[in-house]
């Protein structure tokens, strides 16, 4: 399955070029309906169909391929979450911390999905519900985080946060984000929270300007659960965001409980880069005059750790 973010003449062309590719190749590509007439690619010698977004768009399909940013993999997940489809990223936006490939690697990536020389890792997300009393409200799931925020610029957010059932602390604030690992490059790291590798299993709690001695970034375990109480007196209503797409209202009262999701998101990798290089890549950080290990056990004329020197 091939999705794009065809409102852009840029993807447009590249997501042409790698349904061409892929159909070249005997392959068969489902698109959403909509996608496909944007490109112009409601049939290509009988190996393109359409399939509407209700309908488990990822079913049997061997993987998808998403051209655009972080948010085009975010709608992707949200897509197939249902079926564990593994995502495939082509960035086309700006950071791209979850794609895996950029636009100039678009050949072999084709070709890498050709040869299926690839392999799927499973990222941790999170189910989200809010309750009214016992009723339950909504509940979806989050790839990167789930944030209750304030909805009004003028008024703080009165909440009482929650781990594995017992209070923690009592806030006024902005808002507090619940992320995953993967995440934790996304609004927690604009937020204060901590990078964490996405092999650490863990959830992160992240309050958002909190006027309180207690309000720091926390770490728990990935079997813990978290829960964001909003106060039945507070001035101010509330919304949750989920991955940015999801949203609904809170009134005062509301409860938001966030724990391990049962199903978690694939993603496609072709190389297996360190998670430091791609953050280096990604933030572009200043690494000039690293020399290394190896490197200082040269100069220093032995190995450190007691083992031979270097040839």
């Amino acid at each position: 399955m091939v999705l794009a973010h065809t409102g852009r003449a840029e993807v447009r062309d590249v997501a042409r070029q790698c349904v061409k590719s892929l159909t070249t190749h005997g392959i068969a590509v489902r698109l959403l309906p909509d996608e496909a007439a944007d490109l112009g690619l409601e049939d290509v010698d009988g190996l393109v169909e359409t399939t509407l977004p209700d309908h488990l768009p990822g079913e049997g399909c061997e993987l998808v391929l998403v051209i655009g940013g972080d948010g085009s993999i975010l709608r992707a997940a949200e897509l197939t979450h249902e079926t564990s489809t593994p995502l495939l990223g082509v960035n086309l936006g700006h950071v791209g911390f979850l794609a895996e490939a950029e636009q100039e690697d678009v050949e072999s990536t084709i070709t890498a999905i050709v040869r299926r020389d690839y392999t799927a890792e499973d990222r941790l997300t999170l189910d989200v519900r809010v309750l009214v009393g016992k009723e339950v409200l909504f509940s979806t799931f989050a790839l990167n985080e789930a944030s209750v925020e304030k909805a009004a610029r003028e008024r703080m957010l009165e909440v009482v946060v929650e781990v594995d059932g017992r209070p923690l602390s009592r806030w006024g604030c902005d808002g507090v984000v619940c992320a995953t690992p993967t995440g934790s490059t996304a609004y927690n790291f604009s937020a204060g929270g901590p990078v964490v590798w996405p092999e650490v299993e863990a959830l992160l709690m992240v309050p958002l300007s909190a006027h309180a001695l207690f309000a720091r970034p926390m770490v728990v375990a990935p079997t813990s659960v978290l829960a964001v109480e909003v106060l039945a007196n507070t001035e101010g209503s509330g919304v949750l965001w989920c991955d940015g797409r999801r949203t609904v209202d809170l009134p005062p009262g509301a409860r938001i409980e966030v724990r391990r999701g049962a199903r978690p998101v694939r993603l496609v990798r072709l190389h297996q880069a360190p998670f430091t290089d791609r953050l280096v890549a990604k933030f572009d950080l200043p690494v000039e005059g690293w020399r290394g290990a190896a490197e200082r056990r040269r100069r220093d004329g032995g190995d450190h750790d007691g083992g031979e020197k270097d040839a």
